[in-house]
Formats: structure tokens, sequence, C-alpha cells
């Protein structure tokens, strides 16, 4: 699903170590302001009860801002008053500090990459 000019996200189901169903939301792109469609639209279409697992891979990704981040925790609010469980795979060394230092890491726990999160989930 393409979201406005080069900010995209793709959802796709994959399955987590305990053989549970995870939803994986793909980043690409640029995230930020322009972006809340992408991000926060693509989550709140989401059928919570039946998406109980959800992985944001943000491999894709090569800008972030912090009007970008304001929406993943955004989202991560939400999830978390929903009571989903939610992994973030793919950061760059330098977002994984970022998203550490702004508490991130009190709503998702972070992985290198989608093969770490999902052998956890």
């Amino acid at each position: 699903m393409a979201v406005q000019g080069s900010n995209k996200v793709a959802q796709a189901q994959v399955t987590g170590a305990s053989g549970q169903p995870v939803t994986a939301l793909r980043f690409t792109g640029d995230i930020s302001s322009a972006s809340k469609d992408a991000v926060i639209g693509t989550y709140e279409a989401l059928d919570k009860a039946a998406h109980r697992l959800i992985l944001l891979s943000f491999k894709g990704v090569e800008y972030l801002n912090s009007s970008g981040i304001a929406l993943v925790i955004q989202l991560l609010m939400e999830a978390s008053k929903a009571g989903q469980t939610v992994a973030i795979a793919g950061l760059t060394q330098h977002f994984t500090k970022v998203f550490t230092m702004v508490g991130i890491t009190k709503y998702a726990t972070l992985y290198p990459d989608e093969a770490a999160a999902l052998a956890a989930l």
C-alpha cells in the first residue's frame, strides 16, 4: 500500500517462534509528519483483537525525524492500551540509541533485524 509520495508501508502476516501470527508493518522511505497516514492510518485499520503481535520494521527507512518518532510513540501508546505486543526491528545504531533515550523501550522491544524479533515473538 503506497501512501503520500515516498511514504510507504507494506503489511504482511508472518509467524513468530511461538507459532503465533505476527503482523509486520514494513516502512520504507521517509518517516516524518507527512507519514501520519502510513504510520497511524495503517495501524488504526488493524483489527486489534486479531493482531495481538506487531512487528514494526524500519530496515527500508531512509530518513526519520522527530515528528516521525512522535508518530511511532503514538502508535505504541495505542497498542499498549489495546494490550498488543510490539517489537521494533531494523533501526540503525543511531536510532536504536535515540529510541532508547526517548523511552520507546517502555512500550516495545528493539531487535537488530526481523529474524531476531520473530525468534522472540
